[in-house]
């Protein structure tokens, strides 16, 4: 990474030292993001005080990339994952009755903002109405939150927020102009052969150059199918892949690893013969 931005990273870290109470929220990620020009735009960006919204396919690395920024700019991690019941007091909080009286239970937006902390919000596209008005009140240039019948929050000048979208997922819905003029976005490169393969290599270091090369191969051929809308994007899991790799380093038959990892998901019958036929040219 550029010498500038590290430093202007070391300088962050020292001007928003980290609340205690928090420590264990920074968390050293397990997997190092790969990338090193998407990771320094990144860090740019959030060093302006810009809020990043990335998206992309699956198995692009969105998440791995906020776990990094978070530990590079050392701030506690708030993660919410927006599905059918994530609400806005689900975002700030809840009313919860401590010491005889009624207070109020702060969620991971309010306590990201009380703390400075990065708040991941995952699958943003998912998020419902009422949860997209407290992203807009919150993302707002006031940098304030405002909690009914409590108090105000003001956001603490570390906070920053990191959403990732996925493309083409069931429950997904597009982002309306006034929530994405809010973000600077960052289309994540895809996985080519040379990354993925190494990805599969550090997972699995012990599977043999043909299963990492046929599982290789395999990812791409679904990933180019599912581009193409011949097959849903269940069956496109590097997730899937990996326990396949190490089911067959562990003596299990390539073909019956690669059905349970990966064509086993898929529960439509007429895909599910489709991936098979896929997966047996590469595993037959």
């Amino acid at each position: 990474m550029n010498q500038d931005v590290m430093r202007a990273l070391e300088q962050f870290r020292k001007a928003h030292s980290v609340d205690s109470a928090v420590l264990s929220r920074v968390i050293k990620p397990v997997i190092e993001f790969i990338g090193e020009e998407t990771l320094e735009q990144a860090a740019r960006a959030l060093l302006q005080g810009e809020n990043l919204l990335l998206c992309g396919g699956k198995a692009t690395g969105k998440n791995i990339l906020a776990d990094n920024l978070a530990w590079l700019f050392g701030r506690p991690v708030y993660t919410v994952s927006f599905h059918v019941n994530t609400d806005s007091s689900t975002l700030i909080g809840t009313d919860t009755f401590t010491g005889g009286e009624v207070r109020l239970r702060r969620g991971a937006v309010a306590q990201a903002a009380l703390y400075g902390g990065f708040c991941v919000l995952d699958e943003i596209n998912m998020a419902k109405n009422d949860a997209v008005a407290v992203l807009h009140a919150v993302l707002d240039y006031r940098r304030l939150i405002d909690v009914p019948g409590y108090e105000v929050i003001p956001m603490h000048p570390a906070t920053r927020f990191i959403a990732t979208m996925n493309y083409g997922y069931a429950g997904t819905r597009e982002l309306n102009e006034a929530l994405v003029s809010r973000f600077t976005v960052i289309r994540m490169p895809t996985l080519d052969a040379e990354r993925l393969g190494w990805l599969l290599r550090r997972d699995v270091p012990e599977a043999a150059p043909q299963h990492v090369e046929g599982c290789v191969g395999l990812f791409l051929d679904l990933s180019e199918k599912a581009i193409n809308g011949e097959i849903s994007t269940s069956a496109v899991d590097l997730r899937g892949m990996i326990a396949a790799l190490r089911l067959m380093t562990d003596g299990m038959r390539p073909a019956d690893a690669i059905a349970m990892g990966v064509t086993n998901k898929c529960f439509d019958a007429f895909e599910y013969r489709l991936v098979q036929d896929v997966a047996m040219t590469r595993f037959g």
